[in-house]
């Protein structure tokens, strides 16, 4: 399942089991790549991408996920029929004004309905973005990471306990005030290193507090796709405002044909590659270029 990731890399929120198998006859597999001892990492290890390269000897269903597996003619055929049938069924014109009109409003339900047990922890960050080795690192001095779309601190969080900089502040927010509630309400909140804002970054003022160019590293996952295309540009412009000179973004997100985007009912599809989810929260699909 593809994603769109800068800094840019590949979606990966969780690891299964990387066990070697023998066969029937307790011959071991030959130690290739995928099946390297040094690669068999337990399920609460960050997934070492690069490390999954699908070869004719391998049984496809032992992981979840396969590095560098181009889609087979069946499979792109597959995709441009289901988005045929998507385009023929679309959201109604009422639905597509009520869901574009309030999004927070869904979100707000979204996190009232699902509390910070939804999302698992995202052990992989430091591994798909050195830049926060740098800045959590004793020592790093005085460092500024403004993470937007925060949700329930399935980000924010992992990065203050790996934290060693004790001149790091984290900010941290969210267009849900829910969200926002969920990050301040959990015990895992340190006023001193984290600060929990409600913040749209599609709108046209800076986070409460946050100055122009003040911001040493940006993250932004999965948070671009909940926005309407319209909103990209003024997003766009308010990253690059508080963005210190030098300062780098780290982005990831949901890619064209990722399978969530395959299997789309009818009465989803907004425009080419947006769409509105069962609870009512949009999505994007992205293209690299």
């Amino acid at each position: 399942m593809p994603d769109v990731s800068t800094f840019i890399s590949t979606d990966l929120d969780s690891a299964p089991d990387m066990v070697s198998k023998s066969t029937a006859t307790s011959k071991t597999i030959p130690a290739h790549r995928s099946h390297d001892p040094v690669n068999n990492l337990k399920r609460s290890d960050p997934f070492q991408f690069g490390s999954r390269y699908l070869l004719p000897e391998d049984d496809p269903f032992e992981f979840n996920a396969w590095d560098h597996v181009e889609p087979s003619s069946e499979d792109l055929d597959h995709f441009a029929t289901q988005l045929a049938a998507q385009r023929a069924a679309p959201v109604s014109d009422f639905d597509r004004n009520r869901f574009n009109s309030d999004p927070a409003q869904w979100w707000n339900r979204f996190y009232a309905n699902n509390t910070s047990n939804f999302f698992k922890d995202r052990k992989w960050l430091q591994q798909e973005f050195p830049i926060l080795k740098k800045v959590t690192r004793r020592g790093a001095g005085k460092k500024l990471l403004l993470e937007i779309g925060a949700g329930a601190g399935n980000t924010c969080f992992p990065i203050a306990k790996e934290n060693e900089n004790e001149d790091l502040m984290v900010y941290a927010c969210d267009f849900s005030p829910k969200a926002v509630g969920l990050i301040r309400e959990s015990p895992a909140y340190d006023s001193k290193m984290l600060r929990a804002e409600v913040w749209d970054v599609a709108s046209p003022d800076l986070p409460l507090g946050l100055e122009e160019e003040s911001v040493d590293v940006v993250l932004m996952i999965f948070i671009f796709s909940a926005l309407h295309p319209t909103q990209w540009r003024q997003s766009v412009c308010n990253v690059w405002r508080v963005l210190k000179p030098g300062g780098e973004v780290c982005f990831r997100d949901y890619g064209r044909g990722d399978l969530a985007q395959v299997r789309m009912k009818k009465g989803r599809w907004m425009e080419e590659n947006f769409y509105i989810r069962g609870d009512g929260t949009r999505v994007y699909f992205f293209d690299k270029e």
